[in-house]
């Protein structure tokens, strides 16, 4: 069954995944799949691991469904889990993580100004997405959670059991990296 095909409000294909019903948990799968894919290649290094972070996301998603509120979006809150599955694999994998440990200030990090903007907008999102994926694992994942995710810099340090100063000065280097990586791309449109 197609999730388009599927009429019933949205809060009864959440009661039916809350009583195991297959059916609606293809709905559910059906219809966030794409959204929690990208966020999941965020933080994944290629696709192959994206869909594995993303399946354990969604096992998750459906062994705790009975805790959703009703209150605030099923999608957010369908998103929290899979962000945190990610960073999760990212943890368990730690030993493969190597972060800057330096107290680099994030004073001293290079910011994409208006005129770089422009020089930008010739960049495609699958080219910005690419250039993320490229970035050490350290780099890209406190850049997802600070910029897209929105998480502080102490909640990213008890996240990853690294110290507030780590993330700024990842923080820093992933936008320093991102910069080259989009300027190396800028060079080869104006050819």
């Amino acid at each position: 069954m197609n999730s388009q095909e599927y009429n019933e409000p949205l809060f009864e294909i959440i009661e039916g995944c809350v009583k195991s019903d297959r059916k609606c948990q293809q709905i559910i799968y059906e219809k966030f799949y794409g959204k929690m894919l990208g966020a999941c290649m965020r933080y994944s290094k290629d696709r192959e691991e994206a869909r594995d972070i993303l399946q354990d996301g969604f096992m998750k998603v459906f062994a705790n469904i009975k805790q959703y509120g009703g209150s605030g979006s099923f999608e957010g809150w369908i998103r929290k889990i899979i962000v945190n599955t990610a960073i999760d694999f990212i943890r368990k994998s730690k030993h493969a993580i190597q972060y800057a440990d330096s107290d680099y200030a994030a004073e001293n990090a290079e910011e994409i100004t208006e005129e770089d903007n422009n020089e930008y907008s010739n960049i495609s999102a699958n080219e910005i997405m690419e250039a993320v994926q490229q970035l050490p694992t350290s780099y890209r994942t406190v850049f997802n959670m600070f910029v897209v995710d929105g998480f502080s810099h102490k909640e990213i340090a008890e996240q990853l059991g690294v110290t507030v100063g780590t993330t700024k000065s990842n923080l820093s280097k992933a936008k320093k990296n991102l910069k080259k990586a989009l300027e190396k791309k800028i060079k080869v449109y104006q050819e």
